[in-house]
């Protein structure tokens, strides 16, 4: 009987990826205290991402601009540009797809990838690793951490043990020594509720949930606690799995506002311009869908979401309507918003989302559609499209968003 290979999976980490891609086009940051932060010009909003030298004075993500500027008054900030961290981030993909055809994009700034048997093309994993981290600084001027493991967990949890610029190799042989003596919820999968959760069962070690009862476990917490049984013990059965355009499940975008609102007339305003910014990227991926959600996050951090049927579009006007809609119907202006997101999904598996010439359309390609505003709103986002290729996104703008800059823009493609 055939032995079955051993797995080789790399989890490529790029680190503190926002201020990187600030350095990289803006070299004279480098070597100084800087960040990626909500709203640099009124000095509000929090630190999405600050760079080595900025967390050497304990400048931290998440932390606000007033914290960040009390530690280091001579911070250097810089406000978000998602769009370009995208297109850097496409960048790396197409860059870790010459060493293997099989990534799995697990957000904006890592991937796993499987390399398992290219040892003969790239020598053994950890050169492998050397390698791809070389080229990421030489080609794209980024830099990476990157976990080594037969399995996507353990490479995940490698990947944050040394950074920057490590290269970490845990084995299932390793996960006593290495693993579980770390906090719980330093394990990848759990977040701090459930943290706090396993904290009151007096589970506070990795170590305490590899040992825990496992139908204990899913008394509290169904199904999860299988994963999380699994993982402590190293576990992982989970495939890379390469996510072709057809997987996306939903187009969304969401924004974290740098102050709370409780006008509807703000939160519609910072609504339309979610709506353009989705329905460009639907457009893109040629997408058209059945479902717009908004989500809502209250200045408690209470979460809720909405969402309703339309007729079948990516159009950003008709996304905007069906959230607006939404808005309306829960908003509460006693109940200060601090995360407005929109998106659209339940899409269609046909072509339907096919993109048609500007200058060669026949009434007979819109035979779906039900009026001639839907024809001209069809035409003029082509019209648009085109000429955001062109010249840049920001060239056209809807007037009312003209003065608008309220927000912090953060991407989630599902």
């Amino acid at each position: 009987m055939k032995k079955q290979m051993t797995k080789t999976i790399f989890l490529v980490d790029m680190n503190a990826f926002f201020i990187t891609c600030e350095m990289k086009r803006t070299p004279s940051l480098k070597g100084n205290p800087a960040a990626v932060a909500g709203d640099p010009e009124r000095r509000s909003g929090i630190i999405l991402a600050a760079n080595y030298e900025a967390r050497a004075l304990g400048i931290k993500t998440t932390m606000t601009v007033q914290q960040a500027l009390r530690l280091c008054p001579g911070l250097i900030l810089v406000p978000p540009d998602h769009a370009y961290y995208s297109h850097v981030s496409r960048q790396v993909m197409l860059y870790l797809s010459r060493y293997s055809p099989v990534i799995e994009q697990n957000s904006i700034d890592e991937a796993w990838m499987d390399m398992t048997g290219t040892e003969n093309l790239f020598g053994s994993a950890p050169e492998a690793a050397k390698k791809i981290m070389q080229g990421l600084i030489e080609e794209l001027d980024l830099w990476c951490s990157i976990g080594i493991s037969s399995n996507k967990f353990l490479a995940k949890m490698a990947s944050e043990m040394k950074k920057p610029l490590g290269i970490t190799e845990l084995q299932i042989k390793d996960v006593p020594t290495k693993l579980w003596p770390l906090p719980v919820g330093y394990m990848y999968g759990v977040g701090m509720k459930t943290s706090d959760a396993l904290n009151k069962l007096n589970i506070f070690t990795i170590e305490d949930l590899a040992k825990s009862d496992r139908q204990k476990l899913m008394r509290h917490f169904g199904k999860a606690a299988v994963t999380m049984y699994d993982h402590a013990h190293g576990i992982d059965h989970d495939p890379v799995t390469d996510r072709s355009p057809t997987d996306i499940k939903s187009i969304g975008k969401s924004v974290t506002l740098s102050k709370d609102i409780t006008r509807l007339a703000e939160a519609k305003s910072v609504l339309l311009k979610l709506s353009d910014d989705v329905s460009t990227r639907a457009r893109m991926k040629q997408k058209k869908g059945h479902t717009v959600q908004i989500t809502l996050k209250y200045s408690d951090f209470r979460v809720i979401t909405r969402q309703c049927q339309v007729s079948q579009t990516n159009l950003p006007k008709q996304i905007f309507l069906a959230g607006s809609a939404l808005l309306d119907e829960c908003w509460n202006p006693k109940k200060p918003i601090r995360l407005i997101g929109i998106a659209l999904t339940d899409f269609e598996d046909s072509d339907t989302g096919k993109q048609l010439s500007l200058f060669d359309i026949d009434k007979s390609d819109f035979k779906n559609m039900e009026t001639d505003t839907e024809i001209r709103d069809e035409r003029l986002q082509q019209a648009v499209d085109l000429i955001r290729n062109k010249f840049g996104k920001n060239i056209v703008s809807r007037a009312s968003l003209m003065k608008e800059n309220a927000a912090t823009e953060e991407n989630k493609d599902k």
